[in-house]
């Protein structure tokens, strides 16, 4: 990526709406997602699926789409037998597949590349407690290359998103520095706190002194950590605060299913909203129902004009 450059904010509402859980609207519509790339399999196998999952989410009224590229990586698709340059093209396709869907229902929506957590290729679960086999130089290298493509991919911004350390955030934050991308940064939380147990305000914190950073969240949480977390950004910074949570199940790996209660109310998100929350969508088993009835809440937060 070239440095010194002046950041390219991207034009969000004054609300915007988020989309929800990919992966988990995909399996919900009969997608095996089994393996290491989970739904980013689908962009080599079956992208229509991807464009299909993503127009499901600009018509029930998001005004984001987050691309398929979460789980992509170049050591992961080296597993699946795939070179890098197959990669490379994966990663172009998970933002162009979006941005068809955005283009065909919500022509002013934006699209942001997904750059997930180092744990999520590892498809360990390391991701939701960031004892990692790498330190932030290591990081920093494994981020590096993949940050790029995606950077040059035409999305309107990066998604940096479940990203559970000051180590993996700060990586990616010096690669970011100087180079003018655009980039939102969400973490994933447990008890207010980042899942290595340190200070989500301090993270949210070194977030605000890189202009590239353009918002500042959590994702992959239970909705119970949104509130808290929306007042530890406001105590550190002004940018506009992403929300994203997970439906507030939680997945039992013993016996392989999801437990608890799902979904959130309306209550809920206006409450995020007064909170101070700007961008508020849905992470794992939030759909595209879901995501109608937290668009429905935004129109009528909306701001008169």
């Amino acid at each position: 990526m070239l440095h010194d450059n002046p950041v390219q904010h991207p034009s969000f509402p004054p609300v915007a709406v988020l989309d929800g859980g990919l992966g988990s609207h995909l399996e919900a519509i009969g997608h095996d997602l089994s393996g290491d790339l989970w739904s980013a399999r689908l962009l080599h196998d079956h992208p229509d699926a991807i464009r299909d999952a993503h127009h499901d989410y600009f018509a029930s009224g998001a005004d984001i789409a987050i691309s398929a590229s979460y789980q992509l990586s170049f050591d992961g698709a080296r597993r699946r037998g795939l070179s890098d340059d197959d990669a490379t093209e994966l990663m172009r396709a998970s933002v162009a597949l979006a941005a068809e869907a955005r283009d065909e229902h919500r022509p002013d929506g934006l699209v942001a590349a997904s750059v997930g957590p180092y744990g999520a290729a590892r498809a360990d679960g390391s991701e939701y407690r960031g004892d990692y086999d790498l330190d932030r130089a290591g990081l920093r290298a494994w981020h590096a290359r993949r940050l790029t493509v995606l950077a040059e991919s035409g999305a309107d911004l990066l998604a940096i998103e479940t990203i559970p350390s000051r180590t993996e955030s700060r990586a990616l934050l010096e690669l970011l520095r100087g180079t003018g991308v655009a980039a939102w940064l969400s973490f994933t939380v447990a008890d207010g706190r980042l899942r290595t147990g340190e200070s989500l305000t301090d993270a949210f914190a070194d977030a605000d002194a890189v202009d590239e950073i353009v918002a500042v969240g959590i994702n992959c949480s239970h909705p119970a950590e949104v509130a808290g977390a929306i007042r530890a950004a406001r105590s550190v910074t002004d940018k506009p605060i992403v929300v994203y949570p997970n439906s507030g199940e939680h997945w039992n790996r013993a016996q392989r299913r999801w437990e608890g209660e799902p979904g959130f109310a309306p209550a809920q998100v206006s409450r995020w909203l007064e909170e101070g929350a700007s961008i508020v969508g849905g992470c794992c088993r939030v759909g595209p129902a879901e995501i109608a009835g937290i668009a429905d809440v935004v129109r009528r937060h909306a701001p008169a004009t």
